[in-house]
């Protein structure tokens, strides 16, 4: 494996997660539950797609084969997406959208933060812009949860059946691979080990200003950092890949 490569797939993957979620909010476009909440959700997920954009752009341009950000983003196949499985899960109703965003936007806050100290000039570039962005995400998901877990008897009980449906999918937020130990002893990546007693903290506040249970930790779902994920992301790539598939060579 050579810097180049490691380089490479590492930014596919947070790119992947940005690309994906992006998607996911994007859903909810025209169908929030409110509507100062619709344009919350809907610029988080502009967000997120900018941050995917930037991402990809800068696995393209390491790659060197003439792909762009738009064929990246639009010509692979499922098995090609390294997404944490996490952000691929479906919207459901109000309370999982803000359980999935909690879990992961308080882990992009604590990565991102981290990340701006890279050897890796553009990683670290990106990750300091990130980092204003997702303490916002951060802020929304820790709002709502609060407000919904301690709120009726409804809202409690949908928010906990929420973030206990969600809960398997945090594991793996933390796992580390050969990617990860190359680039991490090359300076360039972030060690996700440390970061999982932090975020545990971090949501164990949350949780109980909700009001709430945190979970224990038991069966964790894994496999996006080999291509491995849910039926979820298939459903996803059917839409958003329709129209370049459709008409691959077509210019606007």
């Amino acid at each position: 494996m050579t810097t180049k490569e490691a380089t490479y797939t590492y930014a596919l993957r947070l790119g992947d997660d940005a690309l994906i979620l992006g998607h996911r909010l994007s859903e909810l476009c025209s169908r929030g539950p409110i509507l100062e909440e619709d344009l919350a959700l809907t610029n988080i997920s502009l967000d997120m797609i900018g941050r995917a954009q930037a991402l990809l752009k800068y696995a393209a341009d390491t790659e060197n084969n003439g792909n762009t950000e738009d064929d990246i983003a639009y010509r692979r196949a499922e098995n090609h997406y390294y997404n944490h499985l996490l952000v691929e899960q479906p919207n459901g109703d109000f309370a999982h959208t803000i359980a999935r965003q909690l879990l992961i936007s308080v882990f992009e806050y604590l990565f991102y933060t981290e990340l701006e100290k890279s050897r890796d000039e553009n990683l670290s570039a990106i990750a300091k812009k990130v980092t204003k962005e997702v303490k916002y995400h951060m802020q929304h998901a820790i709002d709502w949860t609060i407000r919904l877990g301690d709120g009726t008897n409804e809202s409690h009980k949908r928010m906990q059946t929420a973030i206990n449906d969600m809960w398997m999918y945090s594991g793996e937020l933390f796992e580390m691979d050969e990617v990860d130990q190359y680039l991490f002893r090359e300076g360039v990546a972030v060690d996700l080990i440390p970061l999982k007693a932090h975020w545990q903290n971090r949501i164990q506040t949350v949780l109980t200003k909700a009001t709430l249970v945190t979970p224990e930790d038991g069966y964790m779902q894994t496999g996006s950092k080999k291509g491995v994920h849910s039926e979820n992301l298939g459903h996803i790539l059917s839409e958003m890949q329709y129209l370049q598939r459709s008409y691959p060579d077509a210019k606007w």
